[in-house]
């Protein structure tokens, strides 16, 4: 496989798309290597895609995005401006907010942090808010999303390491919403330097929030109706995708009235837009992912990783470090595809809890979306705003120690991470 990493490494330096370095360098391997028949590059191709489990990532991109334009985003922003109009700097409060209530609608970080831009940045910079600083939190509140569900990350994760994908919904509640609050903290403090006043002196009324609430519970029933669903065995989890589809039309056409035939045409464009990117990752890892299991990888990673130490917290710690480098330069649906056989192993053999281990991965991994020099989110968030990268990493610095404190409680707090999963699907056995 060391002849296939440098190739791939080679081929990001040239400037070739990751999909297509994996799909290469994977090729690499099959040539390099006589005994296997170059037939299975095609099959691995194909059937990589085939997974009855992965039938949920098309599906709640697609309910995502009729969700984002049937107003359900307008009514959530309105909530989190109900709810933070009386902190410092309560616009980029709501982002934190509002980057929690999303997690359930979009479960994509990217697609988050560049909304929360789009919708928030005008009236951030309007209120002298600075552009790095702006772009800094509503990239990394994004990250909020790689653990409330549905999250796409955990999809990947659960579908590629076998792990319960219901247990690891479950689990993203109370990270997630960890998140918010460090981050809300981390927000208080930089914006009370700053001068970033609240919008109200006082906070809203009973009425004012139950109003607001009525006007967006579809939108927040959403995240709740499927970890319900799937504990009860209504659905399964890629079946819970095409409920998500359905609940967003009904919702967009009978509820809120703004999901026209031009609406509905113009979301699946952009669906099969987003399709198009993530399954052709998925597709060519696949052939990538049989030469790491060819060469016995995970079991010689596994070795050489418990021969340094055997025990969970400094195996998490190492995990950790080498996470927040590979996404500094790697794609997070990259990681997850190709890491996770190779991590998981590890840690299940010295007793680290795979759906506590799934969300420390996922969230560390979903960081390097605004960590440069290849942060996805940091060029996006940047190019919206109108600054530079370099002024945008350097304000995400206090926001992103906040989410690590987050992480390093996950870690240290196990029974914590699994109280919702073990109360709802019972302890795992």
């Amino acid at each position: 496989m060391g002849y296939v990493v440098v190739a791939f490494l080679l081929l990001l330096i040239f400037g070739m798309p990751v999909a297509f370095a994996i799909g290469v360098a994977g090729t690499v391997f099959f040539v390099i290597t006589p005994d296997l028949p170059f037939s299975i590059v095609v099959q691995k191709a194909v059937s990589s895609s085939q997974s009855f489990t992965l039938l949920a990532i098309p599906l709640f991109v697609f309910a995502g995005n009729l969700m984002n334009n049937t107003g359900i985003t307008g009514r959530l922003v309105k909530l989190s401006n109900v709810l933070t109009g009386h902190m410092y700097g309560n616009i980029a409060q709501i982002s934190c907010v509002l980057s929690t209530l999303m997690g359930g609608v979009s479960g994509s970080a990217n697609a988050d942090a560049a909304m929360e831009c789009r919708v928030l940045g005008p009236e951030m910079t309007k209120r002298g808010y600075a552009k790095g600083y702006s772009a800094a939190i509503n990239g990394v509140t994004s990250l909020i999303t790689a653990t409330i569900p549905p999250s796409m990350g955990l999809i990947i994760y659960g579908s590629v390491g076998e792990v319960s994908i219901g247990r690891l919904f479950a689990g993203g509640f109370i990270p997630g919403f960890l998140m918010m609050a460090a981050l809300m903290l981390t927000v208080r403090f930089t914006a009370k330097k700053r001068g970033y006043m609240p919008e109200r002196e006082k906070p809203a009324s009973i009425k004012e929030v139950s109003r607001a609430l009525a006007d967006s519970i579809w939108a927040l029933l959403f995240p709740v109706i499927l970890i319900v669903g799937i504990r009860f065995g209504v659905f399964t989890p890629s079946e819970s995708g095409a409920f998500a589809c359905v609940y967003a039309i009904l919702v967009g056409m009978f509820v809120y009235k703004e999901l026209t035939p031009r609406i509905f045409f113009r979301t699946l464009k952009d669906t099969a837009n987003d399709i198009g990117v993530i399954m052709i990752l998925v597709s060519f890892s696949g052939i990538f992912g049989y030469g790491i299991v060819y060469d016995r990888v995970p079991q010689a990673m596994a070795g050489f990783l418990i021969n340094i130490t055997s025990n969970p917290y400094l195996m998490q710690f190492i995990i950790i470090l080498l996470l927040v480098c590979c996404g500094m330069f790697v794609e997070t649906t990259v990681i997850a595809l190709l890491l996770t056989p190779i991590l998981l192993p590890v840690v299940s053999k010295i007793g680290i809890d795979p759906v506590q281990f799934g969300l420390v991965m996922m969230s560390v991994t979903t960081m390097g979306i605004m960590t440069p020099p290849v942060g996805i989110a940091l060029y996006t968030t940047s190019a919206i705003m109108g600054c530079k990268p370099e002024e945008t990493a350097k304000e995400s610095i206090p926001f992103i120690a906040a989410i690590l404190v987050v992480v390093a409680f996950c870690v240290f707090s196990k029974d914590a991470v699994l109280f919702i999963p073990n109360l709802i699907f019972g302890v795992a056995k």
